[in-house]
């Protein structure tokens, strides 16, 4: 699985909200990341990962431990405070992405990068139709054949399970299930190599999250897109990952391959999410 070159680096990756003080800034291990003097916010801290062509690397770690923080910041939806991130399908690696402009920033996400959001809200316009959500995205990417969108939009929509006929509907109209399916739809419309899927399960029936877990797995396996997906539920980890990555209070507790770290968990909090799936 892990190829010699990895498609995304991070190193030493930190978001954090406040200045921080000697305290903080020399103690790695604060409760909920929170400073009990400053009360800064590490909500990212000194993170760092390879993610390689084609695998699922999975975030797992209870709500506040980063995870999605993590996500946001690779997505330009949050700043970094620090950290250094590459792409090797952008200048061959050679820039670290944080520090691109606005304008090379939505290059790399409607181009290199596709995002799922645990609230479709985030990554749909719920009173648009799914066509026109899909287009959207198409556009930004610099298609402006009308006839080749409308056709990319039939294709994306049958992918995804939801009646071409319905693809006149606003997402605000369909359930919880088929809001995620569409805004899958809208994340891979220009095919990009990474997918970032934060907590896409979240609130959903079981059987529902089979289907869009089964879907997304469909997804990578015939496209070979490169996917972080983040979740609290260590049992969604375990069905979709290769590898994993455990936060706590902002930083990375324990890492490897998931069939590793399910059979011998190494850090105390890794051991106590492995209990709970007994």
């Amino acid at each position: 699985m892990n190829q010699k070159k990895p498609i995304l680096t991070g190193r030493n990756i930190t978001v954090r909200f406040g200045e921080g003080c000697p305290y903080c800034k020399t103690h790695t291990e604060l409760e909920k990341g929170r400073c009990p003097f400053c009360h800064t916010i590490w909500a990212v801290r000194d993170v760092s990962f390879n993610l390689y062509p084609g695998e699922i690397l999975g975030i797992v770690g209870e709500s506040g431990s980063g995870k999605s923080t993590l996500l946001k910041t690779l997505y330009f939806d949050a700043p970094a405070t620090a950290g250094d991130v590459r792409l090797t399908l952008y200048h061959e690696g050679k820039d670290n992405i944080l520090h691109c402009s606005t304008q090379n920033q939505r290059y790399l996400r409607n181009h290199l990068m596709g995002m799922v959001y645990q609230n479709p809200m985030l990554g749909l316009r719920m009173d648009l139709s799914s066509g026109a959500n899909i287009a959207e995205k198409l556009i930004a990417a610099g298609n402006r054949n009308a006839g080749k969108m409308m056709k990319r939009c039939h294709g994306l929509l049958q992918h995804v399970e939801i009646p071409v006929e319905r693809m006149k509907d606003a997402p605000k109209v369909f359930s919880g299930g088929m809001q995620q399916r569409v805004q899958i739809s809208k994340a891979i419309a220009n095919n990009p190599p990474i997918l970032f899927l934060d907590e896409v399960t979240t609130g959903l029936d079981l059987s529902v999250q089979a289907k869009v877990l089964d879907l997304i797995r469909t997804i990578q396996q015939e496209l070979g897109i490169a996917m972080m997906i983040v979740s609290h539920d260590l049992a969604v980890i375990r069905m979709m990952s290769d590898r994993t990555m455990v936060m706590l209070g902002g930083r990375v507790v324990e890492e490897g391959l998931t069939d590793q770290i399910l059979e011998d968990p190494l850090h105390e909090y890794t051991q106590t999410l492995v209990s709970s799936l007994l």
